[in-house]
C-alpha cells in the first residue's frame, strides 16, 4: 500500500513518477493538505492542470478518485444522496396487501434505512470503508450555486453530512478533497476559510516542455519545444481563450500523430485545432503563426 509522503521534496518526486510536475510551493500545499486533513482549493485558467492534479494524487496514494463535477442546479439529489422512492412506493405496496398491522408499523420506519439510500459521490466519500481514504474531487465548484456552496460547509468543516431521517453520518476515515475553480465567479468566503488556497498559474517554458514530455513520451523533445514554445507565445495574444498546459498536450500529440516535428507551418496551422477553441481566435493564430514559429524556433 503507497505511503503518505512526508516531505517536500517526496511530494514532488513521487507526482513526478505518476507524469504530474509540480513546483515546491504547490508540493508544500499538498504536503499540509495531506497532513491536516484539510480540503485543497485550486484555482487556475481551465487547462493548467487542476484536475489532473486530484487524478495523480489517488494514483500516488493507492486510493480511490470519486468525482463530483459541478454545474449550475445540482443539489443534494445528485451530490450527496437521494431515496429510491420507486422502490419505497413498491414497499408500500406490497405492505398493504400483506402485512399485519405490527408488520406494517415496522416496515413503514425501514422505508427510510439504509437498504432505501441512493448514495451519490459526496455521501460515498464520507461514509467509505476503504483502507486507503478515497481522493474526493468537486470539480468545478465555481459553477454550482451559492445555495450548494453552503451546504458544502458542514462537509468540509466537519466531515459529516445531516440526512434528516437518519442523522448525521460522519466520516471515520476522512476523504482527501480536491476542489477546482476557473474563477467564472468568486467563491463564498466562508468556503476558502475551510481550505488551503493555491493558485495554479501557467508553467514557464521548461517545465510546460517537461510535462508535455512526461504526459505524451511519444512526443520528441524538439516537437514539444516548438510546441511549448508557440503556446506560451500565443498566451501573449488578446485571444478570447488563451490555451492551457492540456491543450498543449494535445497540440504536441497531434502533431506527432501525423509525423511531424513542429517545423511546418502547414502540419502546425492544419492541427492547431487541438489548442484554439474558437473561430475568431483560430483566424487570429493563423496570421501569426509565421512570426510566432520564426520567434521561438528551436
Amino acid at each position: 500500500m503507497p505511503s503518505i509522503p512526508t516531505s517536500v521534496d517526496e511530494v514532488v518526486s513521487r507526482l513526478a513518477e505518476q507524469a504530474y510536475l509540480c513546483d515546491r510551493r504547490l508540493a508544500t500545499a499538498i504536503l499540509v493538505a495531506l497532513r491536516l486533513r484539510k480540503p485543497l482549493f485550486l484555482e487556475g485558467e481551465a487547462g493548467v492542470g487542476k484536475t489532473e492534479l486530484a487524478r495523480a494524487m489517488a494514483r500516488l496514494l493507492g486510493a480511490r478518485l470519486i468525482r463530483l463535477q459541478c454545474y449550475e442546479g445540482i443539489d443534494l439529489a445528485h451530490a450527496a444522496y437521494e431515496w429510491n422512492y420507486a422502490r419505497q412506493l413498491l414497499h408500500i405496496r406490497l405492505l398493504d396487501s400483506a402485512a399485519s398491522e405490527d408488520g406494517r408499523a415496522t416496515a413503514e420506519r425501514d422505508l427510510f434505512s439504509d437498504e432505501y439510500l441512493l448514495r451519490r459521490p459526496l455521501l460515498d466519500a464520507i461514509d467509505n470503508t476503504d483502507s486507503v481514504p478515497p481522493v474526493l474531487l468537486i470539480d468545478e465548484i465555481d459553477r454550482s450555486d451559492e445555495e450548494f456552496e453552503a451546504f458544502l460547509l458542514e462537509l468540509l468543516a466537519d466531515f459529516a453530512i445531516s440526512i434528516p431521517e437518519l442523522g448525521t453520518v460522519r466520516a471515520e476515515r476522512p476523504p482527501l478533497v480536491v476542489l477546482t475553480g476557473n474563477r467564472t465567479r468568486e467563491v463564498h468566503d466562508a468556503l476558502k476559510r475551510r481550505c488551503l488556497y493555491h493558485w495554479i498559474d501557467y508553467p514557464e517554458l521548461e517545465r510546460e516542455v517537461a510535462i508535455v514530455r512526461a504526459r505524451a513520451p511519444e512526443v520528441s523533445e524538439r516537437l514539444a519545444r516548438r510546441v511549448a514554445g508557440l503556446v506560451q507565445g500565443m498566451r501573449g495574444m488578446d485571444l478570447y481563450k488563451l490555451p492551457g498546459v492540456a491543450e498543449t498536450v494535445d497540440w504536441a500529440r497531434s502533431l506527432a500523430a501525423i509525423g511531424s516535428d513542429g517545423s511546418d507551418a502547414e502540419a502546425v496551422e492544419s492541427t492547431m485545432g487541438a489548442a484554439v477553441k474558437y473561430q475568431e481566435d483560430l483566424e487570429t493564430v493563423r496570421q501569426a503563426i509565421p512570426d510566432l514559429m520564426r520567434d521561438r524556433s528551436a
